[in-house]
């Protein structure tokens, strides 16, 4: 890949993250996913751990899915798309191996990671551990955009470290701030008032809007593995309605062409 063009991504890729503009970034699970979001007029894209695991017959967060992820990475990456990647708490590694994860996937084309604190046991990382990762991303891979997840509000006994831990990993080195769970919102506009860096939040059915978390200063909003829990209630229910003769809606789905014309934004190309 063109040295330029590389920079131009990885920069395009972080002004998207604008403060009371949030960048809705959508994750995908597999290529077909991916492909059609980008057909769809979305710029960016993520890829969803569980989705991920699900697929591969695998349970998520385990650590368990590093293969299958560099796989998706580098079909993703021929995708005209600006591509972030969720690398769970870094597959088990210590920063050495973590840094070189970094450094092998901003070499694929990937612009961003997502890095959290939850471990398998159910525990989150000690902060000088977390940012000992953090710090070894950046210096393998600077212009690789780091999004920091802290599982403080998906673990309980732990939301009162959320502000600690956020400000530890900005001073690290971390691009971006994620938590998932925060839905309280002067909790959130609390948090964006400390941060120099933009926060992202998890879109949570029910909660607040895009526009209300744009009003927040929120500058990411991620869907995480709802579109994949989408897709699968789709498919099930889908399945009944043949099984029970009930009327299905057809409106929108994509022909078997469409669906077939999808792969071929992952035919390789030639080297640039």
């Amino acid at each position: 890949m063109n040295d330029t063009h590389a920079t131009d991504r990885f920069a395009e890729f972080r002004a998207l993250h604008r403060p009371g503009a949030p960048l809705v970034l959508p994750n995908a699970w597999d290529h077909a996913s991916a492909a059609a979001l980008v057909a769809a007029g979305f710029r960016a894209v993520g890829t969803t751990s569980l989705g991920v695991a699900a697929a591969a017959g695998k349970p998520d967060a385990t650590g368990d899915t590093r293969a299958e992820t560099l796989a998706l990475a580098r079909g993703l990456s021929r995708l005209d798309a600006l591509v972030s990647v969720d690398i769970e708490g870094g597959f088990g590694g210590g920063p050495d191996e973590v840094g070189a994860l970094a450094a092998e996937l901003a070499a694929l084309g990937v612009v961003g990671v997502n890095l959290e604190d939850g471990r398998p046991d159910g525990s989150l990382a000690r902060p000088e551990e977390q940012c000992a990762l953090i710090r070894a991303v950046k210096a393998a891979a600077p212009a690789l955009f780091l999004n920091a997840r802290t599982d403080t509000y998906w673990l309980p006994g732990h939301a009162a470290e959320t502000e600690a831990r956020a400000l530890a990993y900005q001073e690290a080195g971390a691009d971006g701030l994620f938590v998932p769970g925060l839905q309280d919102r002067p909790a959130l506009a609390g948090l964006v008032s400390v941060l120099r860096v933009p926060l992202n939040v998890l879109y949570s059915p029910g909660g607040a809007s895009v526009p209300e978390l744009a009003g927040l200063g929120v500058g990411r909003v991620s869907t995480g593995s709802l579109l994949f829990r989408t897709a699968l209630h789709g498919a099930v229910a889908a399945a009944r309605a043949v099984a029970e003769g009930t009327p299905l809606a057809v409106d929108g789905v994509p022909g078997y062409a469409e669906a077939d014309r999808l792969a071929e934004a992952f035919a390789p190309g030639p080297e640039v």
